[in-house]
């Protein structure tokens, strides 16, 4: 996440001057401009079923390389893990966009592979590679993954939401996340990224008992973190299924929609009336199975028709979404066309204005500047 999988490398290449040793956490001390107390969250209440005149707004990766403020404490951390570790750095982090712009939720910074790491499995980020994982492909591999997740290991992460919410005002919500099983599984079994999923799919294919071991591990795993953040502050939770576009309708049933279903009812188990958001990346038939998941909200990429979405989901069911990024690094009259039709289409539902995929690190700040007001105006 921030949105996952995040930016692993590392920042982007204009040069950063050396911080000096005095004047290294000066950033973390900046206080968080609040636009005014005593309005409960637009965020929140859109996603209890509000019609907004004018929908809250958020992107995906807000925290990131687009911003120098970013850069600027990316290079103070070793490693991307490291800075994701490190509730200080990561809390500010999470709150650097919502300075800069005022957006309506806060997205916590961390990433899907976390899971994984607090699971016993070797999980690394290397510079201009991306996450390099140790591959679970067969049964001697699981048994070396831990039987349950290690919360020890993620406490930094739940001290970073606590961090934020202690510094967001009751109008800015804060969204923590994890990857779904089936795209989670993906990176452990490939050992890396991958154009399509192909490792991941062989082995559910070829050994289904063992892939499954794999799913159930994860979704367990994902149940307790999740609760976990919604106790450390956390308004609502996302759930990110990057990878669920390739699987066919079977296979999607089976590795996709039916952990997100476990997930969903093993966290509202825990924690009653807890607000989920899924984001599944399909489309279709997946995309109307997505919506009875049980998650409050769904969330659309790109490739999905605004009007047809609208014309086929539940009415009271609120989406999020979909600009594309590109739209957003054109600007101009492309911009504001883009972000009208989609409020058009989205006028008379619940909608939180969102990307449909992760916010690009080329992106001119104008241009989310400009988004935000005309979504305001």
């Amino acid at each position: 996440m921030l949105c996952p999988p995040l930016d692993h490398a590392n920042p982007a290449p204009q040069q950063t001057q050396q911080i000096q040793d005095s004047k290294k956490d000066s950033f973390l001390e900046d206080p968080i401009r609040r636009p005014g107390p005593g309005e409960p969250s637009l965020f929140l209440r859109v996603l209890d079923g509000e019609v907004a005149a004018k929908p809250p707004v958020w992107l995906m990766r807000q925290a990131g390389r687009y911003l120098p403020e970013y850069r600027e404490i990316r290079a103070t951390a070793p490693t991307f893990l490291d800075l994701c570790y490190d509730p200080k750095r990561a809390a500010e982090v999470t709150l650097q966009p919502i300075r800069r712009f005022g957006f309506d939720a806060a997205i916590l910074f961390s990433d899907i592979l976390v899971v994984p790491d607090a699971l016993g499995l070797p999980t690394a980020f290397e510079s201009g590679h991306g996450p390099k994982l140790k591959p679970v492909t067969t049964a001697e591999g699981f048994a070396e993954l831990h039987g349950e997740v290690d919360m020890g290991r993620l406490s930094p992460v739940l001290e970073t939401v606590e961090r934020v919410r202690g510094a967001l005002g009751p109008e800015t919500a804060l969204i923590g996340f994890c990857g779904a099983p089936f795209t989670v599984a993906s990176y452990m079994v490939a050992g890396s990224g991958t154009p399509d999923q192909g490792p991941a799919r062989d082995l559910a294919y070829r050994n289904p008992e063992l892939f499954g071991r794999i799913i159930d591990r994860v979704t367990e795993a994902s149940i307790t973190y999740l609760s976990a953040q919604l106790d450390a502050g956390a308004d609502a939770v996302m759930i990110f299924d990057s990878w669920a576009g390739v699987l066919p309708r079977l296979e999607y049933e089976r590795w996709s929609q039916g952990p997100i279903e476990r997930i969903v009812a093993g966290v509202r188990k825990r924690r009653p009336g807890a607000r989920i958001v899924g984001f599944p990346r399909v489309s279709g038939g997946q995309l109307l199975r997505a919506a009875e998941s049980g998650v409050t909200a769904l969330g659309l990429d790109i490739f999905v028709d605004p009007h047809w979405a609208d014309s086929v989901l539940p009415r009271a069911l609120p989406v999020q979404g979909n600009l594309d990024p590109k739209a957003l690094i054109a600007g101009g009259r492309a911009l504001d066309e883009a972000v009208d039709d989609i409020r058009g289409a989205f006028g008379r539902r619940p909608h939180v204005f969102n990307l449909g995929h992760g916010i690009t690190p080329d992106t001119p700040i104008p241009h989310v500047e400009r988004l935000v007001a005309r979504l305001r105006a």
